[in-house]
């Protein structure tokens, strides 16, 4: 049972046993596009979060059967079923740890350009500023509080299971890649109600 907080999470295997059983579960990837291209399950539709966010009405309407919800690692697939139960969406799970579990689990892959996953990025770009800070502290009294700012950062995004530096590089056109089209994307989930 999990509470309102929690999403009913799937693992791997019994994923992919989901989508063999049932070929109308509905699989959402809620990467950014880029991520997506790089490597996603063959059949999912990729709806990036934020598109997710700004279509619940039309998703719920729509979306028939089980939805399948997946990430990199689960937490925004978890924030997405939040937001869909929350609007009232009764069937869809998550994929637990996301395309991570399910490459580990040699589960098939649909392969594309390679590019760094955007937790990735996050610790790229995090930990270069915290040491650029630092770095320049030596000759710009106070540039340390950049890398005090960043440490804050990463906690609430710890805490809150959010966060808003990997929301800002997903805007960045590294990380859209062809772009998704969302009305394609939306009209998708709507066939898979009839």
């Amino acid at each position: 049972m999990t509470t309102e907080d929690e999403s009913p999470n799937v693992d791997a295997v019994t994923a992919r046993a989901m989508i063999a059983a049932n070929p109308d579960v509905l699989v959402v990837d809620v990467r950014t596009p880029g991520e997506f291209e790089a490597a996603h399950i063959d059949g999912a539709i990729n709806l990036p979060l934020d598109q997710v966010d700004a279509h619940l009405r039309r998703i719920v309407a729509d979306a028939g059967g089980t939805m399948l919800l997946i990430c990199q690692s689960g937490g925004r697939a978890a924030q997405a079923h939040k937001s869909l139960c929350g609007a009232g969406l009764p069937d869809a799970v998550v994929l637990s740890g996301g395309m991570n579990a399910w490459i580990a689990a040699e589960a098939p892959v649909v392969r594309g350009r390679p590019r760094w996953s955007l937790e990735r990025q996050v610790r790229l770009v995090a930990g270069a500023i915290v040491l650029v800070a630092i770095v320049a502290d030596l000759w710009i009294p106070g540039a340390r509080f950049a890398a005090a700012a960043i440490g804050a950062g990463l906690a609430v995004a710890a805490l809150t299971d959010t966060c808003t530096l990997g929301m800002l590089l997903s805007r960045l056109p590294y990380n859209r890649g062809p772009g998704v089209d969302v009305d394609a994307a939306l009209a998708c989930i709507s066939r898979s109600s009839t």
